[in-house]
């Protein structure tokens, strides 16, 4: 069965490291995968993902910043995602357009009417069938980013900055709570990963799972 899984939250969260180890964990169980990645998943991608990432932007304007995310992710998904999940397989993939949502929009306070319609363009109106947010504080996020030497353009804004696209996250998966589940990034790598595949094993069976109360 196809199923496209995405993997949002603040930074520091490991949802590159995560999101590696469930789609290992997939494999073995016989699914065929996807691992992706934005900005990115293609060359195009790739090449905007420099742009945006560059320590060297610092002058790049909010919505310049909307619309180039927006461009690499209607490439992303007209040349991979939509075609892998028409082959029926699985897609995980490291943030989608909520985390436009949470930083440009909650972040920068752009109106977020707007980025959803534009959004909707870039997409086509495609929506993740589980994204699985991975909270943490801003402050221990962004001590590990510092830690883990990937510090780029994004992590350099101030912390009200931060803490506002961590209330943004929380405040859509409130929302939208059949998509979203909210995973505890603070503990330990392995039961992080043992709630993902909690989670994600109980979506491809059919079932309907939610962070344990």
């Amino acid at each position: 069965m196809s199923l496209f899984i995405t993997l949002e939250g603040p930074e520091g969260g490991g949802k590159t490291s995560q999101a590696m180890q469930l789609v290992e964990h997939l494999k073995v169980q016989g699914y065929e995968v996807l691992h992706s990645r934005e900005p990115g998943g293609t060359f195009i991608g790739e090449q905007i993902r420099r742009v945006l990432f560059s320590l060297d932007n610092t002058l790049m304007h909010p919505r310049t910043e909307f619309l180039l995310f927006s461009a690499a992710r209607a490439q992303h998904v007209n040349e991979v995602i939509l075609p892998q999940l028409n082959k029926g397989r699985v897609v995980v993939c490291d943030r989608f357009y909520d985390a436009s949502l949470a930083y440009q929009g909650y972040g920068h306070d752009l109106d977020l009417d707007t980025l959803k319609s534009i959004t909707t363009f870039a997409t086509g109106g495609l929506i993740p069938d589980l994204t699985l947010l991975l909270d943490l504080s801003i402050e221990e996020g962004l001590k590990r980013r510092e830690q883990d030497g990937n510090w780029n353009r994004l992590d350099a804004y101030d912390l009200e900055f931060h803490h506002r696209v961590r209330d943004g996250y929380l405040a859509m998966a409130v929302s939208e709570p059949e998509r979203w589940v909210i995973i505890d990034a603070r503990l330990p790598f392995d039961k992080v990963q043992k709630e993902i595949r909690r989670v994600v094993d109980a979506r491809l069976s059919g079932g309907e799972e939610s962070s344990p109360s």
